[in-house]
């Protein structure tokens, strides 16, 4: 059996605003278990890029360990990665960024690297509004070492052991939202319609952007007593709403004028188009959305699309105001500027 990825793409493949084609965006072939969840988003992750028109070599992956953390070497190769320590992703990760707020980091994590041993580092790198996107790949079990419980997995989910989770579950959209995060989502790995714009629009969004992603896990957590398997998933999903991004400047035709529908600007100038089904939530409001989310729980339901949106968060670079230039890219008259700019700061100081 041959593992090499097939070099031959279509001479007429579509291609993007930079003349990419979506091969430019992929990555080394998959060693995951087949059917896995996390392949399912890393090629949502690719289309996104795609779509977007993104150069690969402006983008840096993050990652720690974990399957989801070995999903990196799966897309965007041209692009810049790093996979740190078990659950210290978050703070690599800040650090980068504060040394280049140029590039777009995209962080990639599981449940176990993010919601335990990571969990104290997740929680300071949304308070600080790190601009990032931050993707948990959340399958309730450790895959690595032959699929016990995780934080998420629900209250009650058996996972192919047998033994019903006797803990309360981890809700990392509950968690960031109260912890201030602008832009919070929840998706299925199996639902790439929704999943790619969600993608799209965390990317554009200035500050922390969160997509907690249920993707089950063949292997250990698709049987019928769990809460995280294909099939429960599917018979349970509730979607918030139909989301779509509106590059800039493109005319946006009004199909039904009668519709729940709100254009949402961001930062940049694109448009978050949101159609809603629910018209008592209001994803620009915490409590609308944590209770909405605690409902859907009572309910046995997953909530997914996009639950809160925040257009006004400041990013950390504009909370500490750091310099307009990269600190990599600084030279020795910046950051050593001679003893009489100390001393008058000394003095501005006494």
């Amino acid at each position: 059996m041959s593992y090499l990825k097939s070099t031959f793409r279509h001479p007429q493949s579509p291609t993007n605003a930079l003349g990419y084609t979506q091969a430019n965006y992929e990555g080394a072939l998959s060693t995951l278990c087949a059917g896995c969840g996390h392949d399912s988003i890393s090629n949502s992750i690719i289309n996104a890029c795609f779509e977007l028109a993104l150069e690969p070599h402006r983008i840096a992956k993050m990652s720690g360990i974990g399957c989801s953390s070995k999903t990196p070497a799966y897309f965007l190769a041209n692009s810049h990665g790093f996979n740190s320590v078990h659950g210290r992703m978050p703070s690599v990760t800040t650090g980068a960024n504060m040394a280049n707020k140029d590039l777009i980091y995209i962080g990639v994590s599981g449940d176990g690297d993010t919601a335990s041993i990571g969990m104290g580092q997740f929680m300071h790198l949304v308070r600080r509004n790190v601009n990032m996107l931050y993707i948990v790949m959340n399958n309730g079990v450790y895959g690595l070492t032959k699929g016990q419980d995780s934080a998420t997995a629900d209250l009650g989910s058996a996972s192919r052991k047998g033994v019903p989770n006797m803990y309360e579950p981890m809700d990392l959209c509950e968690l960031a939202i109260s912890l201030g995060s602008g832009y919070v989502a929840r998706s299925f790995s199996g639902d790439k319609d929704q999943l790619v714009p969600l993608i799209k629009g965390a990317i554009k969004h200035n500050g922390f952007a969160l997509i907690d992603c249920i993707s089950p896990c063949v292997t250990f957590n698709n049987n019928d007593g769990s809460t995280k398997s294909y099939d429960w998933v599917r018979d349970h999903k509730e979607a918030t709403g139909k989301v779509d991004l509106v590059p800039l400047e493109q005319e946006i035709t009004v199909q039904s004028p009668g519709s729940d529908k709100e254009n949402i600007t961001m930062h940049d100038g694109t448009v978050i188009q949101l159609r809603r089904q629910n018209e008592n939530l209001d994803i620009h409001c915490r409590e609308s959305v944590l209770t909405a989310l605690e409902e859907a729980k009572q309910n046995e339901q997953v909530l997914t699309g996009l639950l809160h949106l925040n257009t006004d968060s400041k990013s950390t670079h504009e909370i500490i105001n750091t310099s307009d230039t990269p600190l990599n890219q600084l030279n020795e008259s910046d950051l050593c500027p001679g003893s009489a700019a100390l001393e008058a700061f000394n003095q501005s100081l006494r």
